[in-house]
């Protein structure tokens, strides 16, 4: 994968964020998406080993639009300064669980969990890891997990959530506003031979916890 060509289109991006600019170099992002849609395709084929469901999925459907929504947005920049990949079996914009790759200068990581439960959902995954908290912490406590992942959610709760033991001993699973994991990674593991293996292996460790949520939303979704 050409990743100059990409990080140095985005960092340009960043700097020159109008649709003039974009417009005179439309070439170059072409050449980027043509990247990242093989990428996206190699993601799904190697996925599709532990996560056969993803198999029916076109690159494109795992790929994001560049253009930014602005009509709510104080930030009015018409475009984004990332690209995100997300194979996930039930599509792109379901709240399902599935495996995110971001590639931003600076800020690349490697993702999954529940991103931005409603507060219904969220109340019923808590649920969840507190009646099954010994499965919970065999999963996020096993050696490659912790190494990969050792925070869960990027938004917490500093005090009990409502409706739970305030005496639980394993408080800190249930803090969470969200169910994210993500491992950051150097802008530099992109040119690394071997990168799209590890990617993979940090798909792969994060599926029992991607399975463990997945279960409730399910159940959640379908009632």
């Amino acid at each position: 994968m050409k990743a100059d060509l990409i990080f140095d289109f985005l960092k340009k991006l960043a700097t020159n964020n109008n649709r003039e600019w974009f417009k005179a170099h439309r070439a170059e992002y072409d050449a980027v998406v043509n990247e990242i849609e093989t990428l996206a395709g190699i993601l799904i084929a190697r996925i599709s080993f532990f996560e056969p469901g993803v198999m029916r999925l076109e690159p494109k459907d795992c790929m994001y639009r560049i253009y930014r929504d602005i009509r709510f947005s104080k930030d009015k920049s018409p475009y984004k300064n990332h690209i995100g990949i997300f194979v996930n079996p039930k599509g792109k914009k379901s709240l399902h669980c599935g495996y995110y790759l971001h590639m931003e200068p600076d800020n690349c990581m490697i993702a999954g969990g529940g991103w931005c439960p409603t507060p219904d959902m969220l109340r019923a995954l808590r649920q969840s890891v507190f009646d099954n908290i010994d499965e919970f912490k065999d999963i996020v406590t096993d050696p490659t997990f912790h190494s990969y992942f050792p925070t869960i959610g990027m938004e917490r709760l500093k005090t009990v959530p409502k409706g739970f033991p305030k005496d639980f001993e394993d408080m800190e699973y249930l803090q969470p506003k969200d169910y994210i994991v993500w491992r950051n990674v150097p802008d530099s593991f992109f040119r690394e031979p071997d990168f799209i293996d590890q990617t993979i292996h940090t798909f792969e460790t994060m599926k029992p916890f991607n399975d463990f949520l997945n279960y409730t939303i399910d159940e959640f979704e379908e009632r």
